[in-house]
């Protein structure tokens, strides 16, 4: 069975170049991304860890820990993240897994045998401090993910959990929300006495809370 939104995340210990974890006790109470990428030494991979290595500080003021993984082995993971570096500009300052028996990787489905048999996809989970799965991204080898996106669904599902409201078709941070369905207009009169938009009843719209 494929992993679903709000299944919670498979738990596990593994070796990171940051030393081993058990992965709920790596998360705490932090939101987490744990995203996959095919093999160690390839362009793509290289571009895309370099770039989030470059993102760190955008996670870390958002309270979210990330962490990589590849069935490639701790050693070479160590000599990659000097290539990583020297041509993207960022060292790598989150852990990466190593899972070369494929442990981790099956328990969250990331072996795709119709792409590959051997090495995983691009996939991402954001997660929460709840443990359970909040989003899931499933990329091809050939297309590097853009990790822009996945702050700005970060940004989103933070929103939502503090504050039980949405975000409208390409929405981006301080932009216009939308008041969730379940909060009704008697509820939403005391979080938003000022008022809101609504050219449907169920198309609420207020301004972004900002606290």
């Amino acid at each position: 069975m494929a992993l679903q939104l709000g299944d919670i995340a498979p738990d596990f210990e593994a070796q990171t170049t940051e030393g081993p974890i058990k992965f709920h006790d790596y998360i705490n109470n932090s939101w987490a991304v744990l995203f996959s990428h095919p093999k160690n030494f390839t362009p793509i991979c290289t571009t895309e860890l370099g770039y989030t290595a470059k993102l760190k500080p955008e996670f870390d003021k958002r309270g979210v820990k990330v962490i990589g993984l590849s069935v490639d082995p701790l050693t070479s993971h160590e000599k990659w993240s000097e290539d990583i570096k020297e041509t993207q500009g960022y060292a790598l300052n989150f852990p990466l897994i190593a899972d070369p028996e494929r442990k981790v990787a099956n328990l969250y489905g990331m072996i795709h045998p119709n792409a590959s048999d051997t090495l995983t996809v691009r996939s991402v989970f954001v997660i929460g401090p709840d443990k359970k799965i909040k989003l899931s991204l499933t990329y091809p080898a050939s297309t590097g993910r853009n990790f822009d996106e996945i702050l700005r669904v970060i940004d989103s599902l933070q929103l939502t959990a503090k504050h039980q409201v949405a975000t409208p078709v390409n929405w981006k941070p301080g932009e216009d929300v939308i008041i969730v369905p379940a909060v009704s207009d008697e509820d939403a009169k005391k979080k938003y006495p000022q008022g809101w938009k609504a050219p449907r009843p169920y198309l609420r719209i207020v301004p972004a809370p900002h606290n």
